[in-house]
C-alpha cells in the first residue's frame, strides 16, 4: 500500500492517491502467506522522476479521473477487505474524502470482483497484475520497486510481510530473510522520506481451515465419515490464527489515515483474537457435521511435496517451507506468544474468530 503525490499512467498525469499490493497470493499452507512478488511489481518502472505504472487498456478514460485509492489484487485475501472497508472510512476523512476506490482484478466476471463493483464510491477494473515484462526481468529484486517509490515522492507505503516469526536474517524460511532485508533497506537513511508501516501476519485462517471445511462438505456429499482428516496443526499447541480480512480491515484504516506519521517505521504483529489447536479444530469439525471424525493426521505435510509436482515451488526450497512449521508446532504463536500489537487494537483490532472463519468458508 503507498500513497503518492503524483504519478503518470500510459503518459497521463493522473492524482492517484494511495495503493495497496498484497504480499500474497491466494493459496495453502504458510508459503501462500509470504511475498510473491508477481504480485507487486508488474509493468511498473521510473520515467523522469515519476513513477510510471502501465495498467490500463483505455487510459483515455483516465484523464480526468479524481484522486484515487488503486487496490492491486482487490479480489484477493486481503485486498477485498480492504475495498470492503475503505469508503466507509474515507467518508469521515478530512484529507481523503474526495478519493473514490479503483480496484484492480484479474477477472471482471468473478463472483468477488461483481460484489465489489456494487459498493459505494468503487469501479473494479480487469488487469492481470501478474504480467511479467522485459523491465521486471532484468531487475528481479524487489528493492528496486522501493527506490522506484522514493525517486517518485510516494509519501507512505503500508507492506504486508510475513508471520514475525521468520523476519530476521538467519531464519530458515528463505522469504523470511527476504522480508528481512527488504525492511533494512527501507530503515536507511536514504529513505528517510518514504514513510511505511509494517504488517506481520499471523498464519491465515484459510490455510489451515479450508481442509476442514471441505471434509465437512464431502462428508454431506457421501456421509462417509471414515475419511482422514489431515491437518498441519499439532494436536495440543495453540495458534492465533488470523482471518485474511482482518489484514484488510487493518491496511484500509492506516490508509485513511490522513496523517499516518505516528505509524511510520512501525512494525506491528497481528495475530487472531482467539487461539486454536489441531484438536479443537477437530471438535469444530464435528459439531458442523454431527458426526465423530474417525481417523485424524496432524502435523501433515504432504501438501509441500505437492508444491513442487504441480509446478509451484522448486523442490530446492521445499526443506525451507517445512520449516516454517516450526513455529506453529511449538504454541510460539499463539495469542499470549505472539500478541497483536497495541496500536492496532486500539486501531483495527482482529476480530473474526476461527469458527466464524470456518462458517464463512462452509457457507462459500
Amino acid at each position: 500500500m503507498y500513497r503518492s503525490r503524483k504519478h503518470v499512467i500510459n503518459n497521463e498525469q493522473i492524482p492517484l492517491g494511495t495503493f495497496l499490493v498484497p504480499s500474497s497470493a491466494d493459496g495453502i499452507g504458510p508459503a501462500a502467506s509470504h511475498h510473491d512478488f508477481r504480485y507487486i511489481i508488474a509493468n511498473a518502472h521510473v520515467s523522469r522522476g515519476s513513477f510510471s505504472i502501465h495498467i490500463l487498456p483505455n487510459p483515455t478514460k483516465l484523464t480526468a479521473m479524481p484522486p484515487t485509492i488503486l487496490i492491486v489484487g482487490a479480489t484477493g485475501n486481503t485486498g477485498r477487505s480492504v475495498v470492503q472497508t475503505l469508503p466507509h472510512l474515507l467518508q469521515s476523512s478530512k484529507e481523503l474524502a474526495n478519493h473514490r476506490v479503483l480496484g484492480l482484478t484479474r477477472s471482471l466476471k468473478s463472483y468477488a470482483a461483481q460484489e465489489l463493483a456494487r459498493l459505494p464510491h468503487v469501479e473494479m477494473v480487469e488487469y492481470d497484475w501478474t504480467a511479467i515484462d522485459a523491465t521486471w526481468l532484468r531487475e528481479r529484486r524487489e528493492s528496486g520497486f522501493y527506490v522506484a517509490l522514493l525517486e517518485a515522492g510516494v509519501k507512505y507505503v503500508v507492506k504486508v510481510l510475513t508471520n514475525p516469526k521468520y523476519v530476521s536474517p538467519t531464519n530458515p524460511v528463505y522469504y523470511g530473510r527476504a522480508h528481512w532485508a527488504i525492511e533494512t533497506l527501507l530503515s536507511q537513511p536514504e529513505f528517510a522520506e518514504l514513510q511505511w508501516t509494517s504488517l506481520q501476519p499471523n498464519y491465515f485462517t484459510r490455510m489451515y481451515l479450508a481442509s476442514a471445511a471441505e471434509w465437512v462438505k464431502q462428508y454431506r456429499k457421501t456421509g462417509n465419515s471414515q475419511e482422514v482428516f489431515k491437518t498441519n496443526l499439532e494436536a495440543d499447541q495453540a495458534v492465533a490464527m488470523l482471518d485474511p480480512e482482518d489484514v484488510g480491515s487493518v491496511g484500509a484504516h492506516l490508509l485513511a489515515l490522513d496523517d499516518p506519521s505516528q505509524h511510520n517505521r512501525a512494525r506491528y504483529v497481528l495475530s487472531g483474537p482467539e487461539d486454536l489447536t489441531g484438536e479443537q479444530l477437530v471438535a469444530l469439525i464435528e459439531k458442523y457435521a454431527g458426526v465423530t471424525v474417525a481417523n485424524t493426521e496432524f502435523k501433515d505435510v504432504s501438501w509441500i511435496d505437492e508444491l513442487s509436482k504441480t509446478g509451484g515451488y522448486p523442490e530446492k526450497v521445499l526443506a525451507s517451507i517445512r520449516a516454517g512449521c516450526i513455529p506453529l508446532w511449538t504454541g510460539a504463536c499463539s495469542v499470549y506468544a505472539m500478541p497483536t500489537s497495541a496500536d492496532i487494537i486500539e486501531l483495527a483490532a482482529p476480530r473474526r474468530t476461527p469458527e466464524v472463519a470456518f462458517d464463512a468458508l462452509l457457507k462459500a
